[in-house]
C-alpha cells in the first residue's frame, strides 16, 4: 500500500530525484547506482542500447556517455518530455515495454533500472519475453531491482520505503526468482549481485 508521497514523487520532478538520490547512498551514492548494471560489459560508441522504461532519463544520462546510440521507452508522455530535456542525446519512443514496436534482435543491450517492480506477474513475463525479442543474439539484458534482503538490518528501511513509495507488485518481485524467470524464457543468466544488505539485485543475462 503506497502514500500519497508515491504520487507526489511522480508529479514533480524535484521530489523524485531526491528520493533517488537519498535512496542511493546504500550503494555509495546515485552515481554508483546508476553504473551497477553496466560493470564487466564492453560497450562502445557503436552499441545499440535500448533504455527500456526509462522515466526522466537518470540512467539513460549515464548510458550515452558509453555509446552514441541509445534508445530510450517508457509509456509516460510526461516522463518522456522530461528526458528528452534531460537527455536530449537520446532517442525515445513513447510505447508499452510488454508491447515494444522494434523488430527482433534489434538492440545489442537492454537495460531497465528499477522498473520491474512495477509491473503485474503476467505483464512482467510479457516484458521479459519482448526484451528477449528485440535482443541480438548474444545480446545482454541488465537490470537492477528490488531483492529481498539478505541482512536483517536492511528490512525495516527497505519495508519503509515500499510502504511510502510502492505497491503489491513491488511486495510481489521480492517473492520472485528473477533468475528462473528469465532462464525459463532462454535467457543465459551469467550475473547476479547483490547488494545493500540485499535489498538491491543486479542481473545480467545473455541471449
Amino acid at each position: 500500500m503506497a502514500t500519497i508521497l508515491r504520487d507526489w514523487s511522480y508529479r514533480y520532478q524535484w521530489l523524485y530525484d531526491s528520493i533517488s538520490r537519498l535512496a542511493a547512498l546504500s550503494v555509495g551514492g546515485e552515481t554508483n547506482f546508476r553504473q551497477l548494471t553496466l560493470h564487466g560489459l564492453t560497450i562502445n560508441s557503436d552499441t545499440k542500447i535500448l533504455d527500456l522504461c526509462c522515466g526522466s532519463g537518470q540512467a539513460t544520462r549515464v548510458l550515452v556517455k558509453y555509446s552514441q546510440n541509445v534508445v530510450g521507452l517508457d509509456a509516460s508522455p510526461l516522463s518522456l518530455a522530461r528526458a528528452r530535456r534531460n537527455v536530449p542525446q537520446a532517442k525515445y519512443v513513447e510505447a508499452f515495454a510488454e508491447k515494444m514496436p522494434f523488430s527482433e534482435n534489434e538492440f545489442d543491450l537492454v537495460h531497465v533500472s528499477v522498473a520491474l517492480h512495477e509491473m503485474e506477474s503476467e505483464q512482467l513475463q510479457k516484458i521479459l519475453k519482448e526484451v528477449y525479442r528485440v535482443l541480438k543474439r548474444e545480446g545482454i539484458f541488465t537490470l537492477v531491482d528490488f531483492h529481498h534482503p539478505t541482512n536483517f538490518l536492511f528490512k525495516p528501511p527497505l519495508w519503509m520505503f515500499l510502504w511510502l513509495f510502492e505497491t503489491k507488485t513491488a511486495w510481489r518481485l521480492l517473492k520472485t526468482d528473477l533468475p528462473q524467470l528469465l532462464t525459463q524464457i532462454g535467457f543465459q543468466v551469467q550475473k547476479q549481485s547483490l547488494h545493500a544488505g540485499g535489498s538491491i539485485q543486479v542481473i545480467q543475462a545473455k541471449k
